[in-house]
């Protein structure tokens, strides 16, 4: 295929479909908006129904002969130096589901970080993979997990010979990023494929300013949300493959056992538009970004009671960072990232992506600009003004990095489907989790199916439930039970 990047295969599909005026006797039933509830159209508009099309019998024929996907696919692998790209409308929550199915199979051992996300733990429970934790590079003074190190991962292959690969997340939420480098390099040493968990990093490809991204650094499968740094619909993700440690074939198979026969013509034209946008102008937008952060790191920091993560705070435990998530400390207001978010959203309109029990996420990206930074510091000053009113906070009894650890005594599989029990979250100490327990956003579990929980750490999600913290796959919302292992009393 000749690389034309001005080209965008699937949106020039949807024009074409648009001005040939076909009429579908076909799903979607809304029939191209005229079948839609009134206050729908008025809301959404119509634009969004008439990109509403089948993929395949509509977008493109029945056959597929226009190899309108493939060719967009083809395309975002070109841009981004993957041998192979696939498009995922489920969001990366997919495509790492479908990347570990490749490397493991079941009671087969894989080594993850422990500060993977949930979608990650989703996939141990469906596929009875048997993972073997590998510890981050915790930051105790700060309460903040980074990636595990190359050498945590040698340590694990040693210990685990049999495992049939690694998986580590970098960027984490808070923009701290892995020795991606190392840790390919370990893997491959035991030839055994590395996937990255780099739902954070769709912008990283595209200025040298950026930390390296997964590719580049060796990585065998990168699963990538171009709906989180990047501009494609929430859902969007794509996952790339290179070397020939991993099947194309099969890692296409697995995902199709996870996605939608429906896909959504939506989302893969967003996906398509990211990738020429960024393909013909990447360089330019993100340096504009970067130069923006800058100044806006720069500004909060003057703000009394504000400081801004950087690389001093980082780059000690981290092998770099990624300066766009603009994750800001408000411990020194005397109240909590909790509190702070909510403040932001009910009295300045400005939202917050990630609230923890002493920080708030700003995340900038490349279609941030002094106007919407202006608002954000201005809101910021007044927070600043506000805090005695938001003292003092309901504190959070954050474990030390020993004590969030517990141990793994059963597969989350066999934990999660087993017979289970809801007991008073004063006597779960020393039961077996059979759910996940997951401060939302980020997205990390503290506790996960299998895994034996202590009281630290149900103290830890007790006094953050209180202090605002979001606990949404917890059986019991309110935490007063916790669902755990029958007849698993120690």
């Amino acid at each position: 295929m000749t690389v034309d990047h001005a080209r965008a295969p699937v949106l020039e599909a949807l024009a074409d479909h648009r001005s040939k005026g076909r009429v579908a006797f076909t799903p979607p039933g809304h029939k191209q908006a005229r079948g839609a509830d009134p206050l729908v159209r008025e809301v959404l508009g119509d634009a969004v129904f008439h990109g509403d099309l089948l993929a395949s019998g509509s977008l493109d024929d029945r056959l597929g002969r226009g190899r309108v996907l493939e060719r967009a696919e083809q395309l975002m692998a070109d841009a981004v130096h993957a041998s192979y790209t696939f498009f995922s409308t489920c969001g990366s929550s997919l495509s790492v589901k479908a990347a570990m199915l490749s490397a493991a199979g079941p009671h087969e051992k894989l080594l993850i970080g422990r500060d993977a996300h949930k979608s990650v733990v989703s996939a141990l429970i469906l596929s009875g993979i048997r993972p073997v934790w590998v510890d981050p590079s915790w930051d105790p003074e700060r309460h903040l997990a980074h990636p595990p190190t190359a050498e945590a991962f040698a340590e694990a292959f040693a210990a685990h010979p049999d495992a049939k690969g690694a998986l580590v997340t970098s960027p984490t939420p808070y923009g701290s990023c892995a020795d991606l480098r190392g840790i390919a390099e370990e893997c491959h040493r035991h030839s055994r494929p590395l996937i990255v968990d780099e739902a954070w990093g769709a912008h990283l490809p595209f200025h040298p300013d950026l930390p390296s991204w997964a590719m580049d650094a060796g990585a065998d499968v990168c699963v990538t949300s171009i709906h989180k740094m990047g501009s494609g619909l929430e859902q969007g993700s794509v996952f790339h493959l290179q070397g020939d440690l991993m099947d194309p074939t099969v890692l296409k198979s697995r995902a199709d056992l996870f996605g939608t026969t429906s896909p959504s013509v939506l989302i893969y034209a967003g996906l398509d538009g990211w990738r020429r946008q960024m393909a013909l102008h990447g360089k330019e937008l993100m340096g504009a970004a970067l130069d923006l952060a800058a100044d806006v790191r720069a500004a909060i920091e003057e703000i009394p009671g504000l400081h801004v993560n950087d690389s001093d705070d980082f780059c000690g435990p981290a092998a770099d960072f990624d300066p766009l998530p603009v994750v800001i400390d408000v411990s020194g207001l005397g109240t909590s990232g909790f509190r702070a978010a909510d403040w932001l959203r009910e009295h300045r309109s400005v939202e917050a992506h990630l609230a923890d029990h002493r920080r708030i996420s700003t995340q900038l990206t490349h279609a941030d600009d002094r106007e919407t930074t202006d608002e954000l510091l201005a809101a910021l000053r007044d927070l600043a003004q506000a805090a005695p009113g938001l003292r003092p906070a309901p504190a959070v009894d954050v474990p030390s990095p020993t004590a969030l650890r517990l141990s793994q005594d059963h597969l989350p599989r066999d934990a999660y489907f087993g017979p289970t029990v809801d007991v008073p979250v004063a006597e779960a100490a020393g039961r077996v989790a059979a759910e996940m327990l997951t401060p939302y956003p980020p997205g990390i579990p503290a506790a996960l199916p299998g895994e034996r929980l202590t009281e630290p750490v149900l103290r830890y999600l007790r006094t953050g439930k209180a202090a605002g913290m979001n606990l949404p796959d917890a059986a019991d919302p309110g935490l007063d039970t916790v669902r755990v292992v029958r007849d698993q009393a120690p």
